[in-house]
């Protein structure tokens, strides 16, 4: 069983690469199950098409105790038999976010989701935090694999290089390795070779190119992966092509953050920065 998270900016397409890369990886025969960790708990749902699951947190709220849970409850199949999860969080302005995520693996773990027969547990992490609870995927042991989600824009690498700095924390102590970078293309000026430059400084990889397709977000609007929308569609096969790409990726680094100082001339070189 292979457990990846996936990081990335806020707003940068991280859910919807996600989704699709967890559908595309179920088309090609895999067992799946996605734990969503971010607190408004929409990390699966163009996998449950539409469908608003329960959360952990909101689930152990209505039986009064996890001891009461079971996996029925809080797992909901999806897309491809995708088992999908989302941990929820606190109710606004009170709490910790990240403790919805603590808890969830921790009952899911309890309640023996991860004995079941999976190939891949896909960690769905609010925005670029890498601190707290938010963190846990990585440093309890839990995702093994990293993958960055970013863009050719300044703030999404800005970001990704945060996230680095705090993957290359635990890497040091043996924890997970970083697995690359996938690219979901906002058509910024020279963006491929922006981003595969900008992997290079890291010590990692451009695992795939999404480019930018309408597809994606009509597939969104009728609340569906791009393959369940419709499997003919170009842009179907990237995310297959993403899955594949994944699924042979032997490649998992510690890596090198660059200063802000290093990203703004990265960037000036490509035409990015003024």
């Amino acid at each position: 069983m292979r457990q990846v998270a996936f990081y990335g900016k806020g707003g940068i397409g991280k859910s919807t690469t996600q989704q699709n890369t967890a559908a595309a990886l179920a088309a090609r025969g895999n067992q799946i199950m996605v734990v969503g960790c971010d607190p408004k708990a929409d990390c699966t749902r163009l996998l449950l098409r539409g469908h608003r699951q329960q959360s952990v947190l909101d689930t152990i709220r209505e039986l009064g105790d996890a001891e009461n849970v079971t996996l029925d409850r809080v797992i909901t199949p999806g897309y491809g038999q995708v088992k999908c999860v989302e941990s929820g969080g606190p109710e606004p302005g009170v709490g910790c976010g990240g403790r919805g995520v603590i808890t969830a693996i921790q009952t899911l773990e309890r309640l023996g989701a991860y004995e079941e027969e999976l190939d891949y547990v896909f960690y769905d992490v609010l925005g670029d935090v890498v601190c707290g609870g938010f963190a846990m995927p990585i440093r309890e042991g839990y995702a093994e694999e990293i993958y960055i989600v970013c863009s050719g824009e300044y703030m999404a690498l800005f970001a990704a290089n945060n996230i680095s700095k705090g993957v290359k924390k635990f890497a040091e102590r043996g924890y997970a390795r970083l697995g690359g970078l996938i690219c979901n293309s906002r058509l910024v000026e020279n963006e491929f070779e922006l981003v595969q430059a900008f992997a290079q400084k890291l010590n990692t990889q451009l695992l795939h190119f999404v480019p930018r397709s309408k597809d994606v977000q009509r597939a969104e609007i009728n609340k569906k992966t791009v393959l369940d929308y419709d499997e003919a569609l170009p842009q179907a096969q990237e995310y297959l092509t993403l899955a594949e790409k994944i699924e042979d990726n032997d490649r998992f680094d510690i890596p090198t953050p660059m200063s802000q100082d290093e990203l703004e001339d990265l960037m000036r070189s490509y035409g990015i920065v003024d």
